[in-house]
């Protein structure tokens, strides 16, 4: 039977109050799948807070953990790039607090590549992508400038007649 999803400083207090009753880890564990199914909490993080609660740390919040890697908005990094895309990856990475390898990873996930020192999208336009987008640019000057349609529509051929070119003459 799955009631609601419990929030995280809930479900700790559910296990504080089994750690009382003197029930094992594996006992609140088992008690949570029965009645949060996939929301409960996992085997090893019970156990974490059942050790917890031994170490006489009864603080339902959840720890700043030291290893925890920093987080940062996707908008900070393109704001970044917006201002210099020449920064490297270790400029970047001094600036938003997190490793170079953390930024690379959010580059490639925005699908920016570096070329020429510059962070560019990895989009190329594909041959029909251009004939498209020209297509649509002669669609929108016909209908703004009709007079531009009537005249630029035509194919006009030149050709060369200097004496070079005329027969009998070489």
């Amino acid at each position: 039977m799955s009631i609601s999803v419990p929030n995280k400083v809930y479900l700790p207090g559910i296990l504080l109050h089994y750690f009382i009753q003197k029930k094992s880890a594996a006992e609140a564990h088992r008690i949570l799948v029965q009645t949060y199914g996939d929301n409960a909490l996992s085997d090893t993080t019970c156990r974490d807070w059942f050790r917890r609660f031994k170490n006489n740390d009864f603080e339902l919040e959840d720890k700043e953990r030291s290893g925890a890697p920093k987080k940062f908005d996707d908008k900070e990094l393109e704001q970044l790039l917006d201002e210099d895309p020449s920064q490297t990856l270790s400029e970047l990475g001094k600036i938003l607090q997190v490793d170079e390898s953390t930024v690379s990873k959010r580059l490639k996930g925005l699908g920016m590549i570096q070329k020429q020192g510059h962070w560019v999208p990895y989009e190329l336009i594909t041959g029909d992508r251009y004939r498209l987008q020209l297509m649509r640019l002669s669609r929108a000057l016909k209908e703004k400038r009709p007079l531009y349609a009537q005249r630029h529509d035509k194919v006009i051929l030149l050709h060369d007649k200097t004496s070079k070119n005329l027969p009998g003459n070489a």
